[in-house]
């Protein structure tokens, strides 16, 4: 079978049509889809296009691997029951507020009554600010005060809607109110960077964010999909909150093997919310890293299987760190098959990359290991990324984030899968 997978995936030309190449920005972050910036995240168009060919008004579509909320966003505005999971708090948080219309006239005047708090700010105050060193590692004191002064006031607020929609807000300007590179993904500190001044940011930030759910909600009036159930779980992808044979499509974006990056990526905003004080732990929640306490997972597929003794024989510790990954992701597409209706489809969006200069090929591996669950191929889609927010640059001996500076550089693959999958 693995033979055959990869003489197939050997054939597969890029569609064009699948790009979105003549989309801009704008079309890609309506409505409420530009709250918050997330790495990697696939475009709306995405979704919307298998949504529209493989369900009805009312179907349910699951999202494994929710990220920000792009696949529950785009179900609600075309009148399709969503359910989302992700592991970090962080992503929950910020599709909780992405899939939450608020009534534009309700948030107006909460944001006004907010910022009226927020101009009261004097750098005399006496303010309650963190206490910890990673926070101090990122911050100067004075932006430190000013975002721990919007923090404390925010987290006043009594509606529990309208807060997450500010501290998605509040979330957002971490970075650029911080000494992080700001052109970086990766954590990198830049002393020379002079932070944006934390409240003209927020309400800089606040009011895109409020023409936003505005927009979300008249859409959503005008399509009478404002009530069209749809909701996200701070949960793990092989435990999803669903009953069985329920859902008419997934549609998701799964981490790489590289996923406990996403850990460092939103450690401020996991430190201010105090989803962790500790990094380490926080990393160990993620799928596919090293921290397991399974000393063997079924790789359900031959292709796995081989590029785990070709890594082994480069670096031991990476290809248990690979090996941990396609044994989860396998778990995943268990829980996939069982919460699928029969005849119900997976999409999943995915692409290869390498480590330690051995290929990865996640695509084919998927496939293999979906196959051999009992799905049958529907469809590979082949196409080019670009519009998607992934750093340009992998370093070829650990496959992660390289600075543009870097011996070991490689250009990462601008071509991703669609993975169409059936349960039959």
């Amino acid at each position: 079978m693995s033979k055959d997978i990869l003489s197939l995936f050997n054939k597969i030309k890029v569609d064009p049509t699948w790009s979105f190449s003549d989309k801009t920005r704008k079309d890609t972050a309506y409505i409420s889809h530009g709250f918050h910036r997330y790495p990697a995240k696939f475009i709306p168009q995405i979704v919307s296009r298998l949504a529209e060919k493989y369900t009805k008004v009312n179907d349910l579509i699951i999202d494994p691997f929710g990220g920000c909320g792009t696949t529950l966003v785009e179900s609600k505005v075309m009148g399709r029951r969503s359910i989302g999971v992700d592991i970090n708090p962080v992503a929950v948080l910020i599709t909780k507020a992405k899939i939450t219309p608020i009534k534009p006239y309700k948030i107006e005047e909460a944001f006004k009554k907010l910022k009226n708090k927020l101009d009261l700010y004097k750098d005399t105050a006496k303010i309650k600010a963190p206490k910890h060193e990673r926070i101090d590692y990122w911050f100067n004191p004075k932006e430190k005060r000013k975002l721990a002064f919007i923090f404390t006031t925010i987290s006043k607020i009594k509606d529990r809607d309208i807060k997450d929609f500010f501290f998605c807000g509040f979330s957002n300007i971490l970075k650029n109110c911080s000494i992080w590179l700001q052109k970086s993904n990766k954590p990198t500190r830049d002393f020379d960077k002079k932070p944006s001044d934390p409240f003209k940011f927020f309400y800089k930030q606040v009011k895109m964010m409020l023409r936003g759910n505005s927009q979300f909600y008249l859409l959503l009036k005008e399509r009478g999909c404002l009530k069209t159930s749809c909701r996200v779980y701070c949960a793990d992808a092989r435990k999803i909150p669903a009953k069985n044979n329920s859902a008419t499509l997934i549609v998701t974006s799964p981490p790489y093997v590289t996923s406990y990056e996403y850990a460092d990526l939103h450690q401020l905003t996991a430190l201010w919310l105090e989803y962790t004080r500790d990094l380490s732990d926080f990393r160990k929640r993620f799928i596919g890293t090293s921290y397991h306490n399974q000393k063997y997972l079924k790789l359900n597929s031959t292709l796995a299987e081989e590029i785990k003794s070709n890594l082994a024989k480069k670096d031991k510790k990476t290809a248990e760190e690979v090996a941990n990954y396609f044994g989860e992701m396998n778990q995943v597409f268990k829980e996939m098959k069982r919460i699928l209706k029969k005849g119900g489809r997976t999409c999943i969006v995915i692409g290869n990359t390498s480590l330690k200069s051995v290929e990865i090929l996640n695509a084919e591996v998927f496939t293999e290991q979906m196959q051999n669950l009992g799905f049958k191929i529907d469809n590979i889609i082949k196409r080019e990324i670009p519009s998607k927010n992934l750093p340009s640059l992998r370093d070829e001996k650990t496959g992660k984030f390289a600075k543009a500076g870097d011996k070991n550089k490689i250009f990462i693959y601008p071509t991703e899968y669609i993975l169409i999958m059936k349960k039959i």
